[in-house]
């Protein structure tokens, strides 16, 4: 294996791992900050000692191995630093001496049994804000870099740099404990912890940078997360609507790539590669969640939608005017830009392509969406099947511009090409 083939594999095990390692060094520091400082040791180690030695057969195992025998040297060390100082304090103060017993270690209890949702809960503890709840967790349980976190927020990178750099701080300041709350403080922190895992599995469904199109590992552990949180709190609609839209959403994934990892478009899939177990589970647990009675709440709104389309046999069977009425009802419960250019989506597939471009062109002058690569290549889309060629061209060429996935500045680089070649 050469390096460059090590430093590849090293990566892709350290995006699947590195959560599960800080969540395990946790439970033996109980600072955030310095269990993914110790993660980081064990990932240099690999990097050093895996071009020559090879990747283990266990890669995580060996992670978690190496990371713990870290922690737990650094907590020896502490022991032995504070029996020290108090022995040479009960010298000073009595001339005696003798042994003093090693501080009891730090037991964690988990509640139900998942270090990960310890992770993310501790992570989402109020004493952050909700930015930095979100941007912290998707650094831990992710494995994110800021960069990707940054594109998912639509901010600046040094904005959310900050915002990690502090929450470790904060939450080290606090002593926040690790472990899944419970009774009233479980209710406040739900809808955060509810965006992160939903973040998380978005990173996995269309990633926002590299030449990968999906990460799937990500939207397996987003999804299992969902499903445990679904079991802790069976009574919450909007835990039951998240987990609905995500066993829907993941249901496409095998249909979502082609031969050589290029992306295929929702419309253009071939739905018999849809995961239909997935679409049942998925269709069961919007059903727990409107059963509840509740209103319908931003997870439940988006799993309804992403149920007209699992339960539409072709793309033409798809009932597009109950999904632009579920878009208007959806803007209405959370008002977001992203909302209206997907209702922009559903306009011009139940209305015609003028009705999307006089919504999508609403949203022109809005600061969110000035950097965001889908808002031309929406507009081109229309301008395409209006048949303004010319302009449909530039709006591709800018959000190639724009993506910083490889495989997504290739489709748009092609429609661009297309527009061109439709006019010679």
């Amino acid at each position: 294996m050469t390096v460059s083939e090590a430093h590849s594999a090293i990566d892709a095990v350290w995006r699947m791992e590195s959560p599960r390692v800080i969540a395990g060094l946790m439970r033996i520091v109980r600072d955030v900050g310095l269990a993914e400082e110790l993660a980081q040791d064990a990932l240099v180690a690999a990097l050093e000692q895996w071009p020559e030695s090879g990747v283990p057969n266990n890669p995580g195992a060996w992670l978690m191995a190496t990371a713990k025998h870290r922690a737990i040297d650094l907590v020896r060390r502490q022991q032995r630093l504070e029996r020290k100082v108090e022995e040479i304090g009960r010298d000073l103060e009595a001339g005696a001496g003798g042994s003093v017993p090693a501080p009891e270690a730090n037991v964690v209890e988990h509640q139900i049994g998942d270090d990960l949702l310890s992770l993310v809960f501790t992570a989402c503890h109020p004493v952050l804000s909700t930015e930095a709840r979100v941007a912290l967790t998707l650094r831990l349980l992710g494995g994110l870099t800021t960069t990707e976190i940054a594109r998912a927020f639509l901010v600046p990178e040094p904005t959310i740099a900050q915002r990690i750099v502090r929450a470790k701080r904060t939450l080290a300041k606090a002593k926040v404990p690790f472990e899944v709350p419970q009774g009233p403080e479980l209710a406040a922190r739900l809808s955060s912890v509810l965006e992160v895992i939903y973040l998380v599995f978005n990173e996995g469904y269309s990633a926002t940078a590299g030449e990968d199109w999906m990460r799937p590992e990500l939207c397996a552990e987003a999804l299992r997360l969902g499903r445990v949180l679904a079991e802790l709190v069976p009574k919450e609609a909007e835990v039951h609507g998240l987990v609905a839209l995500m066993e829907i959403q993941a249901s496409r994934t095998r249909a979502r790539t082609g031969p050589s990892g290029e992306p295929v478009l929702l419309l253009e899939q071939d739905r018999g590669r849809w995961d239909q177990l997935l679409i049942r589970r998925g269709l069961a647990a919007l059903e727990r969640a409107e059963a509840l009675g509740a209103p319908r709440g931003s997870y439940t709104l988006q799993a309804a939608i992403a149920a007209c389309h699992g339960r539409a046999r072709t793309a033409g069977d798809t009932d597009w005017e109950r999904i632009a009425g579920l878009y208007e009802e959806l803007a209405a419960a959370t008002p977001s830009p992203i909302v209206e250019l997907n209702r922009a989506v559903a306009l011009m597939m139940a209305f015609g392509a003028q009705a999307g471009l006089e919504h999508v062109d609403t949203l022109a002058d809005e600061p969110s969406l000035r950097d965001y690569h889908l808002l031309p290549s929406v507009r081109g889309d229309f301008l395409t099947k209006l048949g303004r060629l010319d302009e449909a061209r530039v709006e591709f060429e800018r959000a190639a511009a724009l993506t910083r996935n490889e495989r997504e500045r290739a489709i748009l680089l092609d429609r661009a090409e297309a527009c061109t070649s439709s006019r010679v």
